[in-house]
């Protein structure tokens, strides 16, 4: 089954917030800090942007008629016109960069943008299982690299759940394949622990960033919007 995604960088946003709906722009502006803020306009604007490709709508047509809005345990859900869009969508960023997944309405899907950086001293041993860790040093030039990696798949498959972090991170391990060549599309499986539950992905890195996109079914490579 297919999945689209597309990124958006901060310098995209346009400065007012006539591309957002009544009920986005009163969310927005009860968001007090600025951070906070902005991030949750990079996420509804590269989401719109994704859903307007996905649908192949005109760019000239009104975004206000697009709202992302929150469900209940958090996840994003799309409507149009105050009708279900009748789409899957997933949400993330990382720094001034925000990633957002589409793909049909029968297809659970989650993202995750990660940067690639330092992390604690301890963030793996208290995040990830032993055969997760186990993997980690039997690379040490790519720690940085699959720490980031089996996190933001971490993260992806705990939405694919619609859980995020309310979930331990150790019910899920992770097994990411490395085939490719830098910033074309690999492989990643999930399996949770305690349900014997598989979860399909696909990575890449680029400029700096790790992009993980999953599913419980799976999934062709993710094509870009």
């Amino acid at each position: 089954m297919n999945v689209f995604w597309l990124t958006q960088t901060s310098i995209q946003i346009p400065p007012n917030d006539d591309w957002l709906s009544a009920e986005e722009r009163n969310i927005s502006a009860g968001l007090q800090f600025p951070k906070r803020r902005n991030d949750w306009r990079l996420g509804r604007w590269t989401a719109k942007q994704a859903i307007r490709a996905y649908n192949q709508v005109k760019r000239d047509s009104a975004l206000w008629s697009l709202e992302i809005r929150s469900a209940e345990d958090g996840s994003p859900e799309a409507f149009e016109k105050d009708e279900p869009a009748g789409m899957s969508i997933s949400i993330s960023h990382s720094r001034d960069r925000s990633l957002c997944v589409v793909a049909p309405p029968s297809l659970a899907v989650g993202c995750d943008l990660e940067f690639m950086e330092p992390r604690e001293e301890n963030f793996a041993e208290d995040y990830f299982t032993p055969e997760e860790l186990s993997s980690i040093l039997q690379a040490p030039v790519e720690k940085a690299l699959r720490i980031t990696l089996i996190w933001s798949a971490k993260e992806s498959a705990l939405k694919v759940l619609r859980k995020g972090l309310n979930r331990d991170t150790r019910s899920v391990v992770i097994r990411p394949e490395f085939n490719g060549p830098e910033e074309s599309w690999n492989n990643w499986i999930g399996i949770c622990l305690e349900s014997f539950r598989i979860f399909y992905g696909w990575w890449r890195t680029c400029e700096g960033y790790v992009y993980t996109i999953g599913s419980d079914q799976p999934i062709l490579v993710p094509q870009k919007l």
